[in-house]
């Protein structure tokens, strides 16, 4: 009798822990965006395939005080990317289609989030 109760716990165990390590879904590509760099200089910065439906802020221009915002963002996902002027998905935003041309170093960012239509 214990020994059923105990391949039925290690049963359910296993079937919890599959359940819970399904993958997230995640935008298949990469999202380049230029920065100022600590010089001064313009470096590059790449989200690869990132997580769709999550409010993602651009690690290089997440603080407004101390950094500028990232510029010329290139969707190169297989997702729409809606970019923010804001940290958290805030301010004035634009939508790249998936596997767009680079956009202007005019269109400034801080955020993006990634959906499909």
């Amino acid at each position: 009798m214990r020994l059923r109760r105990s391949v039925a716990a290690v049963c359910g165990a296993l079937a919890l822990t599959a359940a819970l390590a399904s993958p997230a879904h995640a935008a298949t590509g990469d999202f380049g965006y230029s920065f100022a760099g600590l010089d001064g200089e313009p470096q590059r910065g790449t989200l690869h395939d990132p997580a769709r439906g999550e409010c993602l802020t651009v690690p290089e221009a997440a603080d407004p005080g101390a950094s500028e915002p990232a510029f010329a963002p290139h969707n190169d996902t297989d997702e729409y990317a809606m970019v923010f002027t804001g940290t958290d998905c805030s301010g004035d935003h634009w939508t790249l289609r998936p596997h767009g041309r680079p956009a202007t170093d005019r269109l400034k960012l801080r955020s993006v989030l990634f959906f499909q239509r």
